[in-house]
């Protein structure tokens, strides 16, 4: 199962990629963690991209197309991946096509976790952390039991992000929306987007998800 994971900041599918690395045994390949990982370890395209990010440019998509490349030869790539945060744009989607049937591996689905502008919002702009003991709460959707007070460790410390705000979550949304949204129409036009609604809870989710991969 080869699959691209489209969806906004805050519609959860981080946590559906990490449950379907379990249920369908594929690596979920993050270019953010290639990046990381490559760098560490001084490979040859580690090198090329620290010198970009030292000089406070972008990645070039050669180089994250390199680096795709070089993971999916990995042997747990084997039967599958799951793609997480590449393509962002249709320039990208392109050559990721391109690069995918030159390994002969091309994607099966391009997965959507749909949900609407304003439960993003809520979702981002509501979060509650324990400085004590790293819980996380939503003030709209799953607040403490005790307002302020840390349901499993007792800790008063909870804490919103500063960059948690509506201003700074709203241009987030806004930078999805015009580059990473049309992603959406390219998969469909190519028949292979399966669209899953991200409301609800996580298990009933990933089981829709489930029967939307059971068509491909």
């Amino acid at each position: 199962m080869r699959i691209v994971l489209l969806g906004a900041p805050g519609s959860g599918k981080g946590t559906q990629a990490q449950r379907l690395t379990d249920i369908y045994n594929i690596p979920q390949i993050s270019t953010g963690d290639l990046l990381r990982a490559a760098v560490a370890a001084g490979t040859e395209l580690g090198k090329q991209a620290k010198v970009a990010m030292d000089s406070g440019g972008l990645v070039s998509d050669d180089i994250v197309l390199g680096m795709i490349r070089e993971r999916l030869q990995q042997s747990d790539a084997a039967n599958g991946f799951i793609l997480d945060g590449f393509p962002r744009n249709l320039s990208q989607a392109a050559s990721l096509d391109k690069l995918l049937a030159e390994v002969g591996q091309p994607i099966d689905a391009g997965l959507l976790i749909d949900v609407d502008f304003d439960i993003l919002l809520k979702r981002l702009t509501g979060r509650l952390s324990c400085k004590d003991c790293s819980t996380v709460y939503n003030r709209y959707f799953s607040p403490p039991t005790k307002e302020g007070v840390c349901d499993k460790c007792g800790s008063t410390n909870l804490y919103h992000r500063a960059d948690d705000n509506e201003e700074t979550i709203g241009n987030r949304l806004k930078v999805y929306e015009e580059n990473t949204a049309p992603l959406i129409n390219y998969y469909a036009d190519q028949g292979l987007l399966k669209r899953v609604n991200g409301i609800g809870e996580m298990e009933d989710i990933t089981k829709a998800i489930q029967a939307e991969l059971a068509t491909v």
